[in-house]
């Protein structure tokens, strides 16, 4: 079964790909969408996450990364995907997810979320905080696969 793990991943943290790593463990076909989020402000382009990300799964046979714009259901629908994987940190992600899962049924009838949570670990991670730790010349080493720490490093060194 082919589902879908969306997101802009901006960067892409440990946390997204120990949900990754085991999404990959219950479905024979992932497919990463690296959301275009043009209303977001991204440190790295559109072209650059999907790249990262590439590296990041490169050790994962039957997972593919594909950059998308417009809506997801769309993605899905041109994925021909049934399923969304969707991580849950807190109560308040889930209100959200529940909110915009509702309306993906709405927009592509038979669709599915599946949410799943952060091994402990990773309940606190987002790429939010990330970015703020490197910015503020934190070491987020702990945080990130190192691909992404080099890029995040390169990125903040470009803009002084």
């Amino acid at each position: 079964m082919k589902v879908i793990y969306p997101g802009t991943f901006d960067p892409v943290t440990n946390g997204h790909l120990n949900l990754i790593e085991r999404t990959h463990e219950m479905f024979d076909e992932v497919v990463i969408g690296v959301a275009a989020s043009p209303s977001k402000n991204t440190m790295f382009s559109l072209e650059e996450r999907v790249a990262l990300m590439q590296d990041v799964v490169a050790h994962l046979p039957g997972v593919t990364v594909k950059g998308f714009s417009g809506l997801l259901v769309d993605f899905a629908r041109d994925e021909q995907a049934k399923v969304l994987i969707r991580g849950l940190r807190t109560t308040v992600d889930f209100e959200y997810e529940f909110g915009l899962t509702n309306m993906y049924r709405k927009l592509l009838p038979g669709i599915e979320s599946v949410f799943l949570t952060p091994e402990e670990e990773f309940a606190f991670l987002s790429s939010t905080i990330v970015r703020e730790v490197a910015i503020h010349g934190g070491s987020i080493d702990q945080f990130v696969p190192k691909p992404v720490a080099i890029a995040i490093g390169e990125k903040l060194n470009e803009r002084q």
